[in-house]
């Protein structure tokens, strides 16, 4: 038995409609119009809106850069000087614009002659200028990146690895006390009496005067040291900080400096510190002054008593993670629910019937498009307007935007479905519903559950996000603790989502192997 072979021979392009140089002129003119006119007209109108949306960028973006200058030449010559990426992206369009003009006059000459491939240069040429754009629009900045990568390697570090802040444990507050006075009156008074239990400060002197201010013969301010003091501290929680504060006649309360630095002590294995300080300065009412007046020395120390408990932020971590994973779990249920009416009445092969069923399946499918391109995220806005503050509102935007995404892929589920089960139920003789329950579901089962287990890790995902303007959930007390610079607090919320989406990840996996 003798077999035909095909001999396929390649065909001529149809003729350009203008000769070369004509083309490339055209091209000049308006970009794209040489290339359309060589009959290459795809090719023509992506560099005629290409080019036009180039130029419109530069314009924007040149106005941007100097809002004040009128005139093109003055704000082009301002732009230039503030952003110097713009000689090179300036430069770049001008090689794009004499590139155009080359391929039109490439495609014109080709025309008429066997296909080959086209010249790609020009598309080259397009994405470099996009990409240019968009790195200037971006606000790129490497330098800036690299250079301030060690400013954030603290919050970043405590972000990684947060645990120090999931235990705490009870913390009491230590003080001892000394009472001094100014001035001098022959009768100072006497130093702290010892205390068995409890910590206290010893001064000495107990009575003195404060730093004070001086004018220089320059003219410049001075401070005149005060009384030089000796403060022993007793009973203190060993190599634990103690800080160092007054209280001064007018109840003010202040942390005590040397030398502009903050002054820090730390106790011995026996709870006791020494250190000399100066009696500082400090600007009082004159009806303070009349009289004898006195000061207080305070020895602050935050010591833990008792074992360790979990924190708040670990036990708010983990409520509010609860809390979203049922938001998603929630949605995804009502979002199954209402999506699979809406998914055979966006089946074409199911809705082609009649102009009427037909009818039915554009609008239907324009409203899940209309409500998919919107997301969750302002879907929840509109629903805290509604709702208020919370997870309802997160469940109501997730399920929004579960019917319309779910619809989508069941629709696409059924309409890939084997026809031949479906003309065999209707040649039977059975009607719409019998056919879609017969000829369709057994088809449907498998991507079904596959599509909804997907869906169900993107709520879990996405309620973390809506939490983010309100919607309940971890993403409120994320966004909360970010705001509040509390990184550690942050880190914790990070893992937990991290972790409650991998975990997530394992079951829709070992599911989807069950049932599909």
């Amino acid at each position: 038995m003798k077999t035909k072979s095909k001999v396929f021979k390649e065909e001529p392009n149809l003729p350009s409609l203008v000769p070369p140089w004509l083309a490339a002129l055209l091209s000049a003119i308006v970009p794209g119009l040489g290339q359309a006119l060589a009959r290459a007209v795809q090719r023509g109108l992506v560099i005629f809106f290409s080019f036009v949306s180039i130029v419109g960028l530069l314009i924007w973006r040149f106005r941007l850069a100097a809002p004040r200058d009128e005139g093109f030449f003055n704000i082009f010559k301002k732009a230039l000087y503030l952003e110097p990426i713009f000689y090179f992206i300036t430069a770049l369009v001008i090689l794009l614009y004499i590139w155009i003009i080359i391929d039109a006059y490439q495609i014109a000459k080709r025309a008429g002659g066997p296909k080959r491939s086209k010249p790609i240069m020009v598309f080259v040429f397009l994405l470099l200028v996009f990409f240019i754009i968009g790195w200037q629009i971006g606000q790129i900045d490497l330098y800036a990146f690299f250079s301030q990568v060690d400013d954030a390697l603290p919050a970043i570090s405590r972000v990684l690895w947060p645990w120090e802040r999931a235990i705490t444990y009870p913390e009491e507050m230590w003080m001892g006390l000394a009472t001094l006075e100014t001035p001098c009156d022959g009768n100072p008074p006497p130093p702290t009496e010892p205390l068995e239990d409890r910590p206290y400060l010893v001064v000495d002197p107990t009575c003195g005067i404060p730093s004070t201010q001086d004018e220089a013969e320059d003219g410049s301010v001075i401070v005149v040291p005060g009384t030089k003091l000796q403060v022993e501290g007793y009973n203190f929680a060993p190599n634990q900080e103690v800080e160092l504060w007054w209280r001064d006649p007018a109840t003010s309360q202040f942390r005590h400096r040397e030398a502009g630095e903050i002054t820090r002590v730390i106790p011995d294995d026996d709870g006791y510190f020494e250190v000399d300080i100066t009696w500082p300065y400090r600007l009082i009412p004159d009806s303070y002054l009349d009289e004898t007046v006195n000061w207080e020395l305070q020895g602050r120390q935050v010591t833990n008593v008792g074992d360790w408990e979990f924190s708040e932020e670990l036990k708010l971590a983990i409520e509010k993670m609860i809390e979203t994973i049922f938001i998603g779990m929630m949605a995804t249920f009502f979002g199954i629910i209402l999506s699979v009416p809406f998914s055979f009445l966006a089946a074409k092969n199911l809705m082609r019937g009649n102009p009427f069923t037909l009818g039915i399946y554009y609008l239907v499918r324009t409203v899940l498009n209309i409500i998919r391109s919107i997301e969750p995220l302002i879907w929840a806005i509109i629903a805290i307007i509604i709702v208020g503050l919370g997870p309802f509102a997160g469940i109501l935007a997730l399920v929004l935007h579960s019917i319309a995404a779910l619809g989508k892929l069941y629709s696409e589920a059924i309409e890939s479905i084997d026809p031949g089960p479906i003309e065999a139920v209707q040649a039977t003789g059975a009607n719409w519903f019998q056919t879609v329950m017969y000829g369709v579901v057994p088809q449907i089962i498998p991507p079904f559950v596959s599509f909804t287990i997907y869906r169900w890790d993107i709520n879990i995902r996405m309620s973390t996000v809506i939490g983010l303007v309100g919607g309940g959930g971890i993403g409120y007390l994320l966004t909360q603790w970010i705001r509040m610079l509390d990184y550690s607090a942050a880190g914790i919320a990070v893992w937990f989502i991290a972790i409650t989406v991998a975990i997530l990840d394992y079951l829709s996996a070992a599911i989807r192997e069950r049932f599909v």
